[in-house]
């Protein structure tokens, strides 16, 4: 059983930083992290997209759709190990790299596989509305229960199923070193007191999602 669930969509730049946060606690205190599914095309597909959301998030909610299925696939065929090891390439790639427009066909979806040495055929499955859109909306659904069905990516579970699930942290830099540790532990408190249910402020500077 992990010691962390991380509800992720390879679109959201704010999944991406607090990931690269959970990377580094991870490694640091040597957290098994399960990289689970949430899709934010799924989460918003009762909304009208040309009302509620800005130009082309009919497409970008779409893509991150597909690629989890691609992520789904890995999993069922080479472990969930593999799958935080794609979250990281897509997230380098998207955002970092700023190329999320090369992963529109899926000629380059295989090459990103290939690069992490998978079948480059997994990617054929991004197209899949069975099986894998299936396990896709299975985690989404997961995650919205134990959260609440009105927050996104990202969604993190401390000691799954059972321990405490919240929405975020939103955090607009990656911490790093001790300062990371800090801000782990400040969260795993907060999360595990029995009537927490929310810290917000609206102000935010641009990610860096470096």
């Amino acid at each position: 059983m992990a010691d962390v669930d991380f509800f992720w969509d390879p679109m959201c730049p704010w999944a991406w930083i607090t990931s690269r946060w959970m990377v580094e606690v991870q490694e640091q205190r040597g957290l098994d992290v399960d990289w689970r599914f949430i899709s934010l095309r799924v989460v918003n597909e009762e909304k009208d997209y040309d009302k509620d959301f800005p130009p082309r998030y009919t497409e970008v909610h779409g893509l991150g759709l597909k690629l989890l299925r691609v992520a789904a696939a890995v999993r069922a065929q080479h472990g969930p190990e593999e799958v935080g090891r794609l979250y990281t390439a897509l997230g380098q790639r998207i955002h970092v790299d700023r190329g999320r427009d090369s992963l529109l066909d899926g000629s380059g979806v295989e090459a990103l596989l290939r690069e992490l040495d998978l079948p480059a055929e997994l990617a054929t499955h991004q197209d899949d509305e069975g099986e894998w859109d299936a396990a896709v909306r299975s985690d989404t659904a997961t995650g919205l229960a134990r959260a609440g069905k009105d927050v996104g990516t990202p969604i993190i579970t401390f000691g799954p199923p059972d321990g405490p699930s919240f929405f975020g942290p939103v955090i607009s830099r990656i911490p790093r070193g001790q300062e990371a540790l800090d801000l782990w532990d400040a969260t795993e408190r907060i999360a595990g007191f029995p009537g927490f249910a929310e810290l917000k402020r609206s102000l935010r500077e641009p990610p860096q999602v470096t």
